[in-house]
């Protein structure tokens, strides 16, 4: 009888399992006599002081691998990185954003996931829809933490209408399960003006802040729509009007809680404070910035990060080239990212530094975060311009680990276009001072936000 398995691609150079002798291609069976049934459990069963391994090698011979270890990675990569199939999702959002993609782009664009285990390992928010029973107990078993949560809206029947899926409103009965066990989660609103917003955004934040303290903080996002909605749900986009109206909901509420708990918990993406004309709030009342992903104080962080990274050089300790350069983001971060450059550029006027806008004209002009921007939009844009010595370029901009635009357009190719050098830049304040004025980043270099702010759209 063939044993059940996960094949190991890779061993980490100067890890345990090169120690151990383990090597790609062979088998991992059991841990402490235990069967893995996928990463949850290998992360648990790995995060022990000692273990036995159980190992089939290439030969079919059997190892058993004794280690003693201070929860220290192993360094194996096996070839399916949550060691069983990925759980799509079994909804359709009204809102979705994959819904909203032409045709005609790469496979994996198209693939919507709703896995809790992507949830630990990368930060997505589920919707708890096709989570089992039997998934919630391991969560809880395993003591894994935080798990992210796409709320949306707190009314069953809402909830069922916004995701298609008759379901969708019993799934929230699985936050008292993980209240409960004291399990700490995020969540997630993605707001949709005449759907979930006014009363109904009331009682969503009225009904999660019963599970203070585990559920750490919400974040409130407005829907992004983009010109492919051809057959989809009618939505309209915020204005200030109705952005001002978010706005003072959740800030009343943000007071509300700090009066109580000392935490703000309820968030507005900065696009919302954009689109309604207002200052975004002091640092204090992000409470550490827990929604940073979802574009939550991101600019405000930017700022104190550049003035950080500033504070910490010296000219006079530093030899800064004269040079003209370019950076290229999205509409909305625009105008806060050239406010950063003019700051930059005072302390050290070496530095010619052009801002660009781009038009998000492949998706539509209601997109207008960085990550959503395509190479084919940059290059249009930016041909005729003075682009300098070199072209800056968020890290958001391309596809994770790569450098291929949303398009499939290359760096390469956006480079020989426009005849400049594309430097990709980390996302952080420290990253941008560094990247313009050209120098290494040191290794210890500060956690930062994604200066361009992301929304990229994940893979």
């Amino acid at each position: 009888m063939e044993r059940q398995g996960h094949k190991i691609r890779a061993i980490e150079p100067g890890s345990i399992a090169e120690e151990l002798e383990l090597e790609p291609g062979d088998v991992l069976l059991e841990i402490n006599g235990n069967p893995i049934q996928d990463v949850f459990d290998y992360k648990y069963y790995e995060d022990s002081e000692n273990m036995v391994m159980l190992v089939e090698k290439a030969d079919k011979e059997l190892w058993e691998l004794e280690t003693w270890h201070d929860y220290e990675d192993l360094g194996i990569v096996f070839e399916n990185s949550l060691m069983s199939d990925y759980k799509s999702c079994c909804n359709k959002c009204i809102f979705c954003f994959i819904d909203q993609m032409p045709p005609g782009m790469r496979e994996t664009l198209y693939f919507k996931d709703d896995d809790s285990r992507l949830s630990f390992l990368q930060g997505n928010y589920i919707t708890l829809t096709n989570m089992k029973d039997e998934d919630i107990e391991r969560i809880i078993r395993f003591h894994l933490a935080p798990i992210n949560i796409s709320v949306h809206t707190t009314n069953p029947e809402l909830r069922c209408r916004m995701l298609h899926n008759r379901f969708a409103g019993e799934a929230l009965k699985k936050i008292d399960l993980l209240y409960e066990a004291q399990v700490p989660m995020n969540g997630q609103i993605v707001l949709c003006r005449e759907f979930n917003d006014g009363a109904e955004l009331e009682r969503t934040i009225h009904d999660l802040r019963k599970y203070l303290p585990y559920m750490e903080s919400v974040s409130v996002v407005p829907v992004g729509l983009s010109k492919f909605r051809d057959g989809l749900e009618p939505l309209k986009p915020f204005d200030k009007e109705s952005a001002e109206a978010a706005l003072e909901i959740i800030e009343r509420h943000q007071r509300e809680i700090f009066q109580e708990h000392g935490t703000h918990f309820i968030h507005a993406s900065d696009e919302f404070y954009i689109l309604a004309g207002r200052e975004l709030p002091d640092e204090e009342r992000y409470d550490g910035y827990p929604q940073l992903e979802n574009g939550v104080g991101m600019l405000r962080l930017l700022d104190r990060e550049v003035t950080d990274a500033l504070t910490e050089l010296s000219e006079e300790d530093l030899f800064i080239e004269h040079e003209t350069i370019s950076i290229a983001t999205g509409l909305l971060a625009y105008p806060y990212l050239k406010k950063q450059v003019e700051k930059i550029t005072r302390q050290f006027p070496q530095k010619k530094v052009h801002v660009y806008a781009v038009r998000n004209e492949f998706f539509g002009e209601m997109i207008t975060v960085a990550g959503l921007l395509t190479g084919q939009d940059l290059i249009r844009q930016l041909q005729g311009k003075e682009l300098g010595q070199r072209l800056l370029l968020p890290c958001c901009m391309f596809r994770s680990g790569e450098e291929v635009f949303l398009d499939d357009i290359t760096r390469r190719q956006a480079e020989n276009t426009l005849q400049v050098p594309v430097n990709i830049v980390k996302s952080g304040g420290q990253d941008l001072v560094y990247g313009i004025l050209g120098l290494e980043e040191p290794e210890d270099g500060m956690e930062g936000s994604a200066f361009y702010e992301g929304y990229e759209l994940r893979e």
